[in-house]
């Protein structure tokens, strides 16, 4: 997997965690895996296609979850309430946005399909078919997880370029 993909959404995710829990996030493990993910919390899946494809799966602890729901309400929310996983979806569109405008500014032509909550077993089946990075990221209100699953299609970018003719 090339690090100069990843990266932007490493990122991104950092800064929004920064914003929304108002401390810094720290990576605390990063792994490998090929034989699926099982969901840690609260799972948010965003599927690419193009010349990235692949999918990004942002899970959190319920407790976290709940944690930017209290800091965007204003008020302390519990993790049980109905409106914390659809946080997980927003915080998902958000780091999910801030990479994407890095990677379409660098050239990149790939479509971005909306963040959907994920069962444990679709987690799980998500990654039977590809290697993924996961990262750990602790933060005051509980684990973040970031795992990443994409792959980049040199030859679509050959396709859409222009060819030389003598």
């Amino acid at each position: 997997m090339r690090m100069d993909l990843i990266q932007p959404f490493i990122g991104s995710l950092d800064a929004v965690l920064a914003e929304m829990m108002k401390t810094p996030a720290r990576i605390v493990d990063l792994t490998m895996e090929e034989d699926g993910y099982r969901r840690k919390g609260l799972a948010a899946m965003v599927d690419f296609k193009g010349q990235i494809e692949g999918r990004i799966i942002l899970d959190m602890d319920p407790q976290a979850a709940a944690k930017v729901v209290s800091y965007l309400a204003g008020e302390d929310v519990d993790p049980g309430e109905t409106i914390v996983p659809e946080t997980v979806c927003e915080l998902a569109n958000m780091v999910i946005g801030n990479a994407v405008t890095q990677l379409n500014d660098r050239g990149f032509e790939f479509r971005v399909y909306p963040p959907a909550l994920v069962t444990a077993d679709q987690c799980e089946k998500a990654g039977h078919d590809s290697e993924a990075t996961i990262l750990c990221f602790e933060t005051p209100g509980g684990n973040v997880y970031l795992n990443i699953a994409m792959h980049y299609h040199a030859r679509r970018a050959r396709e859409h370029s222009p060819i030389s003719v003598c």
